[in-house]
């Protein structure tokens, strides 16, 4: 009974995770416009970068510094993209990274299955609420905790931001409307970045290269590495989580950081950590 009482709880828990996936069906009547494409690409790189560089390199890892005012930002950003806000996906984050692929870690596909990894886990209730003892330092800042209290808000208003925003063109350009902006810049964007980062924890701890040694299954895969601004030099991040830079040589193309390398340079955000001569050497000699 119990096993059923917690499942039942988590679906409705996630139902909006699940209401955006059949959700997708809309595109039936939504239809497609060139500007409805690039909504869908813009609002998923935007919010892409919000996880990247907010919820995985600044609040998971520390990689680099920024003002209370810019890290408020990333907060904000990452969390509308309906994965939680920073609080709870650090605290996930970093429970991964000090079990990475034993029986305790949260999402590995050795542990127990890979559907497990990409999506099964967010079901079961122990995963849902956060671990505040893992985000000490972030506790500190009254509204991140009222962010990660709070966090469905944010993806709400983002929605209706593009739905806004579609009404507005729906008035000016011919052949779009608010429901198909709002379907491909916030309902397919967002489910893509559902899976987009799930398969880091999944793809990318099965298949790949290993040039580190890191004692989990950690890989490199260029092709995550594209979709996801970077996150796929997974087994080089392993090696060295506290690196703003995961792409560690020249050809290992990270977008994420070279737009943190423009906001450095423009004193948004400071003391950008990355990975010492040595450990390069390690690998890449």
């Amino acid at each position: 009974m119990k096993v059923n009482m917690d499942t039942a709880y988590m679906i409705i828990k996630r139902s909006p995770f699940l209401v955006l996936h059949f959700g997708l069906i809309g595109l039936i009547w939504a239809g497609a416009s060139r500007i409805a494409l690039l909504a869908f690409l813009g609002s998923t790189l935007i919010r892409m970068f919000g996880l990247t560089a907010g919820f995985h390199r600044y609040f998971s890892h520390r990689s680099f510094k920024t003002s209370r005012w810019f890290q408020l930002v990333l907060a904000a950003l990452g969390t509308c993209a309906a994965q939680h806000g920073p609080l709870w996906w650090a605290s996930h984050h970093r429970h991964h990274h000090r079990y990475s692929d034993s029986a305790y870690d949260i999402h590995s596909p050795l542990h127990p299955s890979f559907l497990h990894s990409h999506i099964g886990w967010l079901f079961e209730r122990k995963y849902y609420s956060t671990n505040t003892s893992l985000v000490p330092d972030l506790l500190r800042f009254r509204e991140l905790v009222w962010i990660d209290n709070n966090h469905r808000l944010f993806p709400i208003m983002y929605g209706l931001l593009l739905w806004g925003l579609g009404a507005v063109l729906e008035q000016n350009v011919q052949g779009v409307s608010a429901f198909q902006i709002f379907m491909w810049g916030f309902v397919v964007s967002t489910v893509v970045l559902y899976h987009i980062t799930f398969s880091i924890n999944s793809f990318s701890h099965l298949f790949g290269t290993r040039p580190y040694k890191t004692g989990d299954g950690s890989r490199n895969n260029w092709i995550f590495a594209l979709l996801t601004m970077g996150e796929g030099w997974h087994n080089n991040h392993h090696r060295y989580p506290k690196s703003s830079r995961q792409g560690f040589v020249w050809w290992q193309i990270d977008l994420t950081y070279w737009v943190l390398r423009m906001l450095a340079m423009m004193g948004v955000i400071w003391s950008l950590n990355r990975p010492p001569k040595m450990v390069i050497e390690e690998a890449y000699s």
